[in-house]
């Protein structure tokens, strides 16, 4: 048989056998945590660590220039969803966001 059969009837022996009460099952249990606030001078050295100009940051954001310059001014603050973005990019993991695409420069 296949590989992709051996697998799936593994998958099914084990869930049988859970059902039965002769193994246990695993459980992922997510924690999420609180949204992050940053105020202005957060926000542009997190811009400015990943060699972003206000223009590519606004496009990474999804929002416009002056919005940024308002974030980085301190009149306005971002909240939720624009938070979450702006941890992703202190943390170095926003290279695995289905809308970026690396361009290797010669």
């Amino acid at each position: 048989m296949s590989s992709f059969f051996d697998d799936l009837m593994a998958g099914l022996n084990e869930a049988v056998a859970i059902e039965r009460g002769e193994l246990q099952g695993k459980k992922t249990i997510y924690e999420i945590q609180p949204v992050k606030k940053y105020d202005n001078i957060q926000i542009k050295q997190i811009r400015q660590s990943v060699g972003m100009t206000q223009v590519l940051f606004a496009n990474y954001m999804g929002v416009s220039r002056k919005t940024v310059e308002a974030w980085e001014k301190g009149t306005n603050h971002p909240t939720g969803t624009a938070c979450r973005l702006i941890s992703m990019l202190e943390n170095q993991t926003f290279e695995t966001l289905p809308f970026i695409k690396i361009k290797e420069m010669a």
